[in-house]
């Protein structure tokens, strides 16, 4: 019975220690942090097939078209005016 115990017991602290390393691994990988407002991201050229996909496109897209804007805005303000 003791023997039981032990092992579920060791089971379920490997298990939830695998678990949780998969979690702390994906926190510190810094190719998911967001990108410098600065450097616009480059969009794949891949279509979407579903409506999730296609919604998240757009968003990337107008994101990308509202920082050229901006950064556009940035130049001719720091432009010396002749």
């Amino acid at each position: 019975m003791t023997s039981r115990i032990a092992r579920f017991s060791l089971a379920t602290l490997v298990t939830a220690a695998i678990g949780l390393s998969s979690i702390s691994a994906m926190a510190a990988d810094s190719s998911t942090a967001a990108a410098p407002a600065s450097a616009p991201t480059t969009a794949p050229n891949v279509a979407p097939t579903d409506k999730a996909g296609a919604k998240k496109a757009k968003k990337e897209k107008k994101a990308e078209k509202k920082t050229k804007k901006k950064s556009k805005k940035r130049a001719k303000a720091t432009e010396p005016a002749a």
